[in-house]
């Protein structure tokens, strides 16, 4: 296991489209498995007063946790609708859809990260992207902004998490200019 000597979390951006589908996902399973429950040859009608139930219960708690700035995690309500979709005759590609948004839902929302160390700069994308000192002309963090500019002629302008101090910016970038120095030499 690597150790990097500096981790910087981007700002996270707003999630609310993914919050927004997460939901009417949510939805949609309540409305057709309230549905399903009143036709005769319902299926196991305990299947979908579980699903309901643990959907409704997971959603109200999601709520929650907005109500308190958090950011919520729709995921584990879509898993509990892709099981009830199982159950459902010709419900197995709702399965498939809901279980690939479950996934996908966790890596839209995973926290961008840029981690520095002495040998190179990680970012934490899928996949992550792997940088020598070498590639990149200069690093500075300033007034909780990080530049990354490449020789490539990119530049990377993000803004950071938290706030940094000053001092805090000072030690970040001597430490890059003194990685960028010594890649110049090797």
């Amino acid at each position: 296991m690597k150790i990097y000597e500096f981790i910087i979390e981007l700002k996270r951006p707003s999630y609310r489209f993914i919050n927004w589908i997460s939901q009417l996902m949510y939805l949609l399973s309540v409305v057709v498995f309230w549905m399903i429950l009143f036709q005769k040859d319902s299926i196991i009608p305990a299947v979908l007063y579980v699903s309901i139930i643990g959907i409704i219960s997971w959603w109200i708690y999601c709520i929650i946790l907005e109500k308190k700035n958090q950011h919520p995690f729709f995921r584990i309500g879509l898993l509990i609708a892709a099981a009830g979709w199982f159950f459902i005759p010709n419900g197995k590609w709702m399965t498939c859809i809901y279980l690939i948004a479950a996934i996908l839902e966790k890596q839209a929302k995973f926290p961008q990260e840029i981690a520095f160390g002495k040998e190179e700069i990680v970012f934490n994308s899928f996949p992550k992207k792997r940088f020598s000192w070498s590639d990149l002309n200069n690093v500075i963090l300033r007034d909780g902004i990080i530049t990354v500019d490449f020789k490539s002629n990119q530049l990377l302008q993000k803004e950071i998490q938290s706030g940094s101090t000053a001092q805090d910016e000072k030690e970040f970038n001597e430490f890059c200019h003194l990685r960028l120095k010594e890649s110049l030499t090797v």
